[in-house]
């Protein structure tokens, strides 16, 4: 698609109100958002979730965000709250950061209702790292944190691109939209006159341990496990390399090679995020709480009898239906932690 294709001005469009709230079609194409995005990726807190595996049930909805209204950011027990206007204005706070979140959030955005078949009308997007937990649990900490970035890090964003998969459909939405909309237009018009450097790894992935160390933790684990003394451990390696280039032209061949349902490119001022995953974690949709874990895999195969037999071995496989149960008991029980006694149920 050529930037002829992608420009936003349409002769054929709906818009309509609802107080502060405009929504305002634009014409659908599978990798709209994507063709959006190419002439943003670069620029601190554009984000991209992307819906990437056709015909998956629950494959449905591009989120294009940027330019967001507001940023916050947590390292350890600190938040610094960015706050654009006509004074920029910057807030160092201690307190609870789920709770900042919620308080800039519900001040710098309308209360609006939400509207049916679309997931987001402006708000908050951004990552919670593993260790943000330790604002929620109290946790020992033996782990040297040797990556300094932030522990959570969202914007508060007024408009957005949705694309809508399964009803061929694509709608700006959001605060100012107009606005926003010829920003976007003039990025697209930059981005088409300069050259882009393609991505490329400069040196072999790494691991943080040796065959031999990783042999011994997993012994002293097995151990554990035999013993009663751990229900589950998740023994894991960080793998490294060095690379140049776009960081968004390796998300396009991630995606191209492995198609899932919920993919995503996030960029801060710190880091770039690259995230393909094939199962749900948690969606929370009116009060009410899902989750649907996946455990074991097996490689696909280009004769559809080979596939059918390799299905058939991973569903009758009794280390990989043991594991699916232990996960979704802990689910069960973390979820139990939040919702109402007695309405957590495993349906299937």
């Amino acid at each position: 698609m050529n930037n002829k294709n992608i420009s936003l001005m349409t002769q054929k469009q709906t818009t309509f109100h609802q107080n502060e709230l405009s929504i305002e079609s634009h014409p659908y194409s599978h990798d709209l958002a994507k063709h959006f995005f190419t002439s943003i990726h670069q620029l601190p807190w554009s984000m991209l979730l992307r819906s990437a595996a056709e015909g998956h049930p629950n494959n449905r909805f591009d989120i294009l965000v940027a330019k967001p209204i507001a940023r916050l950011v947590t390292h350890g027990d600190t938040t610094i709250i960015s706050i654009d206007g006509p004074e920029s204005i910057n807030i160092t706070s201690q307190d609870d950061p789920f709770s900042l979140l919620h308080h800039y959030q519900q001040t710098l955005l309308p209360t609006l209702d939400s509207i049916e078949d679309m997931p987001f009308i402006g708000g908050a997007l951004g990552y919670l790292s593993y260790d943000l937990g330790r604002r929620i649990e109290f946790l020992p900490t033996t782990a040297q944190q040797d990556i300094p970035t932030a522990d959570m890090a969202f914007g508060i964003y007024e408009w957005a691109l949705i694309v809508d998969h399964q009803k061929k459909q694509a709608h700006f939405v959001g605060n100012n939209i107009e606005q926003h909309k010829a920003w976007l237009d003039e990025q697209i018009r930059i981005h088409s006159k300069l050259t882009e450097s393609k991505f490329s790894l400069t040196s072999n992935w790494q691991a943080n341990m040796s065959k031999d160390s990783y042999i011994e933790k997993f012994n002293v684990i097995q151990e554990y496990l035999r013993s009663g003394d751990c229900y589950q451990i998740n023994l894991a390696q960080r793998f490294k390399a060095h690379y140049q280039g776009s960081e968004w032209q390796a998300y396009q061949a991630l995606e191209s090679a492995n198609h899932a349902p919920f993919s995503a490119f996030l960029r801060t001022d710190e880091l770039a995020v690259i995230s393909i995953s094939p199962e749900r974690f948690l969606q929370l949709n009116h009060n009410k709480i899902e989750t649907k874990p996946i455990k074991g895999t097996r490689p696909r195969s280009k004769s559809k009898a080979e596939d059918q037999h390799l299905a058939h071995e991973l569903k009758h496989a009794e280390k990989d239906q043991a594991e699916n149960l232990m996960i979704v008991d802990l689910l069960r029980n973390d979820i139990g932690r939040v919702a109402k006694p007695g309405s957590v149920s495993v349906p299937a």
